[in-house]
């Protein structure tokens, strides 16, 4: 059998390895000029022949299969050439899945799609049942592809398999014996071109279901998901009474059952009340016991740096956003915190406005912290607010958490990239988390 691999990202990579592990002739092609001499290295190594700077249509002659990279829209001129001649093209999630349903060996697919909140609901999922006791691993969109995951686990594995659109798109068989679809809001719409394809292709990852599974789904919007596809049986989440909610008094229940107190959970924000409410519900499908998912829930610390808890002293709490790279994201970490804020902003300024944060620190800000390149701009959007000016990273920490007061939460949200100090977001956010252990140790 001859597959062609289209596309020499993680994913592709992936698929590509693994066919060529498997006897299969394989060729990866990808618009890249060349692929540099360590991928170049590694594709040698495992036979693996590539095609760079273009797809030539050739390639398709005596091609048994096309499986496609999710940033590859089906509408490229290989892809529909592919399609016109009757080949499947398939994404490396739909290859994960064929593999896990030869293996046979007990295992299990939880999925998750939806604009927002993926990424930490498929994390809390696998959290949730590990709690149990259960071989869990998290996988796909958020960050080890599929096919990694299926060949590492052992048997009787459950797979959170986070999707977004793009995968959906290039599912074929796909079969989740859970699956929930969290919120929908405008995205990606340059590539599905209206709201509703897009929530169509949302909509797939219920196609596989039978009767015997769940489908997960918020109870206030039934516009988004009422048409589904699939025979799964309807378990709904949300803020009024279903299958899991949470009441006015903060709450969260679990169908009859109190599950615990909103407060209990360490990911703040009302958007992680819901996360945490379809994630019980899927952990619940795949055996998660009540007191697993108690213990789960109160125990997760959210994704690394995303509004991510790292430490406590005094009833002074940290937490890192450094992923909070733009001004938007940095809202939704002001809003997901009740304050009052010690806000660290600053880094390498992007040229958006930071006036919009002005209204979301209303009535929750104790002091603004301003570090980095980004000074001038941060004084100019927001200097009549009360804040500091300390350029360097670990200067600009140490002073956050020294102007922070008992009930307090000092928040690592810059704004800005990491750049000026950091070679990513994800080093600087290691340092936060560091100098903050420093501190609640002391």
């Amino acid at each position: 059998m001859r597959t062609v691999v289209m596309g020499a990202g993680r994913s592709g990579l992936a698929a590509a390895h693994f066919l060529a592990g498997k006897g299969h002739a394989v060729v990866l092609t990808d618009s890249r000029l060349e692929p540099g001499a360590t991928l170049e290295l590694d594709l040698a190594k495992a036979g693996i022949p590539g095609v760079w700077g273009s797809h030539p249509l050739a390639l398709l002659d005596e091609c048994d299969e096309l499986v496609i990279s999710p940033g590859i829209p089906r509408s490229i001129p290989f892809v529909t050439e592919a399609l016109g001649r009757g080949l499947p093209v398939i994404g490396e999630v739909e290859l994960a899945h064929r593999l896990l349903r030869e293996r046979n060996d007990g295992s299990r697919v939880l999925a998750v799609t939806g604009t927002n909140g993926k990424s930490t609901t498929t994390d809390l999922v696998a959290h949730v049942l590990r709690a149990s006791g259960i071989s869990a691993v998290a996988c796909g969109n958020l960050g080890t592809p599929m096919i990694e995951a299926v060949q590492a686990a052992p048997a009787g594995t459950v797979f959170a398999v986070e999707l977004s659109s793009y995968q959906l798109e290039s599912t074929r068989s796909f079969h989740a014996e859970g699956a929930a679809f969290l919120n929908l809001t405008p995205d990606h719409l340059a590539r599905h071109g209206t709201m509703e394809t897009y929530r169509r292709t949302k909509l797939r990852i219920f196609e596989g279901q039978t009767a015997e599974d769940v489908r997960v789904v918020p109870v206030a919007h039934p516009e988004w998901w009422q048409d589904a596809p699939g025979a799964g049986q309807t378990a709904c989440f949300g803020w009024s009474p279903c299958d899991a909610w949470c009441d006015d008094s903060g709450t969260m229940r679990f169908r009859d059952e109190v599950l615990l107190a909103r407060s209990e959970l360490r990911i703040p924000g009302e958007h992680n009340v819901e996360n945490a409410l379809a994630a019980s519900l899927l952990a619940r499908q795949a055996g998660a016991s009540l007191d697993g998912l108690r213990e789960g829930l109160r125990s997760y610390p959210g994704l690394a740096h995303r509004i991510a808890f790292c430490g406590e002293k005094g009833g002074v709490s940290a937490y890192n956003d450094s992923k909070g790279t733009n001004v938007d994201a940095t809202l939704t970490a002001i809003r997901a915190l009740p304050g009052p804020l010690v806000l660290l902003l600053g880094g390498t300024d992007k040229g958006a406005s930071y006036e919009p944060l002005r209204e979301a620190l209303g009535g929750k800000l104790r002091r603004l912290v301003f570090l980095g390149e980004a000074i001038p701009q941060l004084k100019r959007d927001l200097g009549d607010l009360p804040h500091d000016e300390v350029p360097g990273f670990d200067d600009a920490v140490h002073a956050a958490l020294s102007l922070a007061r008992p009930g307090d939460q000092v928040l690592l949200s810059p704004a800005c990239a990491s750049f000026d100090q950091f070679d990513n977001f994800e080093q600087r956010g290691e340092r936060f988390e560091g100098l903050v252990r420093i501190w609640s140790a002391t």
